[in-house]
């Protein structure tokens, strides 16, 4: 029985000494990511209204918006890469990249900073 298993570790070890590897020299080589992969949420600033759609349409809550200092703040590590904000946002100023979030050793949040909106005036009602 242990001849039986001896042999077929062998064959297998036979086998991978004539094949590529299984790996990737990830530091020197890029990795090549799968064509429908979600990666990490990307936003363009110019485009955003601050309207606040991504912020209730994320499940974790990764998201937060302040209108009164414009600003878009989203917790990478919080995210769960769901593409939820960018099917809500009607702007269309975020995108899924390919890709991983980079490893770090403490949570953090990215926080970009939109271009202030001038707020309409309330229409004028007659006397």
């Amino acid at each position: 029985m242990e001849n039986r298993k001896f042999l077929t570790f062998a064959r297998t070890s036979i086998k991978n000494l004539f094949r590529k590897p299984a790996t990737v020299g990830y530091p020197y080589q890029p990795a090549d990511y799968p064509e429908r992969m979600r990666g990490h949420v990307e936003i363009k600033t110019d485009n955003c209204i601050l309207c606040g759609l991504c912020m209730r349409s994320c499940p974790p809550g990764a998201i937060r918006i302040d209108r009164a200092d414009a600003t878009w703040t989203i917790n990478r590590f919080d995210c769960v890469q769901c593409g939820s904000c960018v099917n809500a946002c009607p702007k269309e100023c975020l995108t899924l990249l390919p890709g991983y979030t980079q490893p770090a050793s403490s949570k953090t949040e990215d926080v970009y900073q939109c271009p202030k909106r001038p707020t309409p005036a309330p229409p004028k009602r007659p006397a």
